[in-house]
């Protein structure tokens, strides 16, 4: 037994120093005067992240990288779990639909994706080239299997079909049932899918720079800038999208959490 959990710690260890080492090697490096004849940097410096900060495409891009994450897994959000919902209560054969459908966006690359995107929509008569519509719609596009697969696993780990022949034995439509039942219960498999779509749409390059490019440049784009010139800079802005990524992340989690464990919502899980 004592084996078994030294093990465990063993590779827990590993694990951790395999995930943390390389972040506070690019920390280091944001931070350095000079990294390239010792182990250590021999000099620290906060200069690159001053100048990095104070440029001001800094602020509009971080705002447009946030814009587009947020719009897409909210809209994923709002599409995919009533959808979800009413496959497995309703269709539940037609579900191997969308598991396939979830696998295209693993299957086609960015740039394929965003050429045919421009390709199909150049002769459609509505405003999608060139603009942020567009985008969205290739960010949901690519996203659609972080959304789908955490709330189809939380529908599969509930009883929906007792629970919404209960809540209709009581009076309560599909919309309430689904509302004020389905919604609480499967809560957790939203959060964990809007944060899959959000910090993937954060970090997306290949779509906005195709896309959109420099009409709408995102936080990626601006990164991108500077590696081409400094490293030092790049690291500091990596690490920074690190930090905003961990910092949504985790009120995300606790909001969902709190919400999640209420009285209310376990009484109505039960």
């Amino acid at each position: 037994m004592r084996m078994n959990k030294l093990l465990r710690s063993i590779v827990l260890a590993v694990f951790l120093l395999f995930m943390i080492v390389p972040l506070i090697a690019t920390l280091l490096f944001s931070m350095s005067t000079r990294w390239d004849r010792t182990i250590l940097p021999e000099g620290y410096t906060l200069e690159w992240w001053k100048t990095v900060i104070s440029r001001g495409a800094f602020g509009l891009t971080l705002k447009n990288s946030f814009y587009i994450s947020f719009a897409t897994a909210t809209a994923l959000s709002i599409l995919v779990t009533p959808t979800a919902y009413w496959v497995h209560i309703r269709m539940p054969k037609n579900k191997i639909i969308f598991e396939i459908m979830s696998a295209f966006s693993f299957g086609i690359p960015g740039v394929i994706l965003a050429l045919a995107l421009i390709r199909f929509y150049s002769g459609v008569p509505l405003p999608l080239i060139n603009t942020t519509n567009i985008l969205l719609l290739a960010c949901m596009e690519l996203c659609f299997p972080f959304m789908y697969r955490p709330v189809a696993n939380s529908l599969d780990s509930i009883d929906i079909h007792t629970l919404t022949e209960a809540s209709q034995s009581l009076g309560g439509n599909w919309f309430a049932t689904f509302i004020h039942i389905i919604l609480p219960n499967i809560l957790p498999g939203i959060a964990s899918g809007f944060l899959l779509v959000f910090s993937t749409v954060f970090a997306e390059f290949t779509l906005t720079n195709l896309l959109v490019g420099a009409r709408f440049k995102t936080f990626p784009i601006y990164l991108v800038e500077f590696t081409r010139f400094d490293g030092r800079q790049a690291s500091a802005l990596a690490i920074i999208s690190f930090v905003v990524a961990w910092v949504v992340s985790t009120l995300l989690l606790l909001v969902s959490g709190k919400r999640a464990l209420s009285p209310d919502n376990l009484t109505i899980g039960h």
